[in-house]
């Protein structure tokens, strides 16, 4: 009996501690004259995680700038070019001379205050690798179920289009692909809009990673409620989420612009990373982490 009780509290205690410790985080802080922004980044990126708190703790981002700068759309920083940089200076291209695999998490996408990577675009960058060191924080817009609608339609259109004309140039399909180009010069849209309208079976068979695009229920509800960029969602990698000071993201892109959108007035950043339990950042913050599956 009394070996059966010590089981159930050791057990119980066991269940107890679990509950309790959620482990330890990093929280980021970006220091700006027009207030400070904190940031959490996610675990399920791991090597952006890794590699933004490691240049964070070199004070690789202190007195850089952000540099490029969108109304309704994002503040971008973290080009070491911009340190030091003289007025009207064209920025943008720098880098720590690497770059970083593309880490896409269906479950992060670009509402207000995503903590994005930046990157080449596809030309350059097939592969979406982001940018070493340069990210943009996510101010964006708020759109309505019917510009949602249009803009996943719009998505799906692009990719899908971009997934068949890779599977049209493999070996393979050679005499697909001089079908289709039959077709063209031939001018029949009736048979080349019908084409691409059953192409997915073709696609899958070639490309089985390949997915129709849509917004999940939760993205949905985020860009009406909160806004964002979802014309990005899939495209560049979001790897963080600021928790706390979202008006500092609309003071910085409410800034007076020159060209390539930099602020005429610089606004530089200090940034900080604090290692601290998840409670205590559930506590300070007011962030609640997911339940762990």
């Amino acid at each position: 009996m009394n070996r059966l009780l010590t089981s159930f509290i050791v057990f119980s205690f066991f269940l107890t501690s679990c509950a309790q410790k959620k482990g330890r985080d990093y929280v980021v802080t970006i220091k700006t004259s027009y207030g400070d922004m904190v940031a959490i980044l996610y675990d399920e990126t791991p090597k952006h995680k890794q590699n933004f708190v490691k240049l964070t703790q070199e004070k690789f981002y202190d007195s850089l700038l952000f540099h490029r700068v969108i109304e309704e759309f994002m503040i971008q920083g973290g080009d070491p070019n911009s340190k030091n940089a003289q007025p009207g200076q064209a920025l943008g291209s720098g880098g720590p001379g690497y770059t970083i695999d593309a880490e896409f998490v269906p479950q992060y996408f670009h509402e207000k205050g995503a903590f994005s990577a930046a990157r080449l675009g596809d030309t350059a960058n097939p592969k979406k690798a982001s940018s070493g060191s340069q990210f943009y924080i996510v101010q964006g817009k708020k759109y309505s179920d019917e510009e949602l609608t249009q803009l996943e339609q719009s998505i799906q259109y692009s990719r899908k289009n971009t997934y068949l004309r890779e599977v049209l140039f493999m070996p393979e399909c050679e005499a697909i692909r001089e079908e289709v180009v039959a077709k063209q010069r031939a001018g029949d849209g009736a048979w080349l809009g019908s084409f691409f309208e059953q192409a997915d079976t073709l696609i899958t068979k070639y490309k089985p990673e390949y997915k129709a695009f849509s917004f999940t229920a939760e993205q949905r509800a985020r860009y009406k409620e909160v806004g964002g960029a979802p014309h990005l969602d899939g495209d560049y990698t979001v790897f963080g989420k600021v928790i706390q000071g979202l008006e500092v993201i609309d003071k910085i892109a409410a800034v007076q612009k020159g060209p390539g959108d930099r602020p005429v007035v610089d606004v530089p950043m200090v940034v900080t990373v604090e290692e601290m339990s998840k409670n205590k950042i559930e506590k300070t913050y007011g962030y609640k982490y997911p339940e762990s599956k």
